[in-house]
């Protein structure tokens, strides 16, 4: 989704109910508050728009088409960390939203059709607040709403509610913070309270949310069938959660906030290994398909993680460095190769999310978490059918250890070897997280899994940081540039490698010990 056929803006607001004959208060009482703007007037009128499902509702997540004020158009409101992400389009077609931003929430609506939901109108006094500079550091709107839900059952509903929203000035900051706080302190003080629901659209539509029908996501029909303790009960749990974890990354990859590509690909790799290392708890004939589809997600979102930690550590490495002995074309260009590797990555993943193949895996693993392929060839109590797994991915490490042990001298070979280990203790720890919903406690070996993984993961991106570096140093000597800025962090590289290494026999150590000492419970 191109940034440029959009505005982004984040969001960071609390709203208050409060009744039709309480006065505005005094809000230059307000420590940071010097002064306030004129008063402006607007008659707003917003169509909400959804599945008739509620997908983006129950997602906490807002599309409507606004009319009157200062920024007409169509915008979509997305859970954020701090307060809510909002991205704006033109007005455009009044029935069809605009394809820019139906694409942030396209694993969510997928090719469901879009409905008015609800109609909301707002008459609007809002002010800002300023602070000695006369900067505007936030807005406060005192709304007086009518609003009626579409929805079978709905109702018309009148209310009044004040709001306090943070400008871009300080809406990330400590300040903004306290002037939040402080601000809520003061509303309260004069007669507001806090508002039932999050949003004028959640106000709206009241009670009649429930008749709505449920999402096929939500269909835990057959899986509330199965035993607390079942082990398929187990996995399509762990599934569901890696499942969500998906969607609500979705958007995030799509804006390229931080860490939001590294996360999609934890829970695409984890869906994987669950698939796998659950051999005969679902029966793998319908699953390998779709862990077929879920590894090619999966390299995507690699190749632009891969492209990330490596630019990461390189700029790291060059910023830090006192030296006075980096040369600044080299730099120039590590920063700006390895910017346009990553920026590609990003594009091809964004292409693949957009594309219906996409689209349909979501589809399949939602189909498989409302019916999961049984097998049906499992026996014995549940925590012993897990322990069995786990003893399995257990020693999948002990050969891929063996492995390494044996390894041909050379550091790629032993790189290559390493990372298998990695990966296998990585399949270990999915699996002991799933477990640990049964009878098993496997916290100890999950924390010894995690912390391998870790020291594994820190060789294995010098190891690649090194790859690169050598493609780097090759283009410079065909170019007769200068290379000695690149031999140092080669160098760097080398030794933080070395570092890892020397922490990963006590590691894996402590994978094993911690694996000895699991076991079903007796009775």
């Amino acid at each position: 989704m191109s940034s440029e056929s959009y505005l982004e803006a984040l969001e960071v607001e609390a709203k208050f109910a409060v009744d039709e004959a309480t006065a505005v208060p005094d809000l230059t009482q307000l420590t940071a508050a010097e002064s306030l703007s004129e008063p402006a007037h607007h008659s707003l009128s917003a169509i909400y728009h959804d599945t008739a499902d509620l997908r983006l509702t129950r997602a906490k997540i807002t599309l409507r088409r606004r009319t009157g004020g200062k920024d007409d158009g169509w915008h979509i409101k997305l859970p954020a960390d701090i307060g809510r992400t909002e991205l704006h389009a033109p007005l455009g077609d009044a029935d069809t939203p605009p394809e820019q931003l139906l694409s942030a929430v396209r694993a969510i609506v997928r090719d469901e059709p879009l409905i008015p939901i609800a109609q909301v109108d707002n008459k609007r006094m809002e002010v800002n607040i300023l602070n000695a500079d006369g900067v505007a550091i936030a807005e406060f709107c005192d709304d007086h709403v009518t609003a009626e839900s579409f929805l079978p059952g709905g109702q018309q509903t009148t209310w009044r509610e004040w709001e306090v929203e943070l400008t871009s000035a300080v809406n990330e900051t400590l300040g903004g913070a306290a002037l939040l706080h402080e601000a809520t302190s003061l509303l309260l003080n004069e007669g507001a309270r806090e508002a039932e629901f999050p949003s004028k659209l959640a106000t709206a539509l009241g009670d009649s949310v429930n008749d709505a029908p449920a999402p096929p996501h939500m269909d835990t029909s057959v899986f509330e069938q199965l035993a607390p303790d079942s082990p398929v009960r187990v996995v399509v749990e762990a599934l569901r959660a890696q499942r969500n974890k998906l969607v609500d990354h979705d958007p995030k990859v799509r804006l390229d906030e931080p860490d939001s590509v590294h996360q999609m690909r934890v829970a695409t790799r984890e869906m994987r290994s669950l698939l796998s290392t659950f051999e005969g708890i679902l029966d793998q004939s319908q699953v390998r398909p779709l862990e077929a589809e879920l590894k090619q997600l999966a390299d995507l979102l690699g190749a632009a993680r891969d492209a990330e930690v490596i630019e990461e550590r390189l700029l790291t490495q060059l910023d830090a460095d006192d030296s006075g002995m980096v040369d600044p074309i080299a730099a120039e260009h590590i920063r700006s190769t390895m910017r346009r590797k990553y920026e590609r990555a990003h594009k091809r993943i964004v292409k693949a999310l957009d594309s219906p193949r996409y689209v349909q895996l979501l589809d399949d693993v939602d189909a498989l978490l409302a019916t999961p392929p049984l097998s049906g060839t499992e026996d014995g109590s549940p925590a012993d059918i897990l322990f069995e797994h786990l003893s399995a991915a257990y020693a999948k490490v002990l050969t891929r250890l063996e492995r390494a042990t044996d390894a041909a001298p050379t550091w790629q070979d032993r790189a290559e070897s390493l990372h298998d280990v990695r990966k296998a203790v990585k399949k270990l720890r999915y699996c002991a997280v799933a477990a640990q919903a049964s009878d098993l406690d496997t916290k100890k070996l999950t924390k010894a899994c995690a912390k391998a993984q870790d020291i594994l993961g820190e060789y294995q991106d010098s190891v690649a940081t090194r790859q690169r570096l050598d493609k780097l140093t090759a283009r410079a000597r065909r170019h007769g540039e200068d290379t000695f800025t690149y031999g140092m962090l080669y160098q760097h590289e080398i030794e933080r490698g070395d570092k890892a290494l020397k922490k990963y026999p006590k590691a894996l150590a402590k994978v094993q010990k911690a694996f000895k000492k699991l076991g079903p419970k007796k009775d």
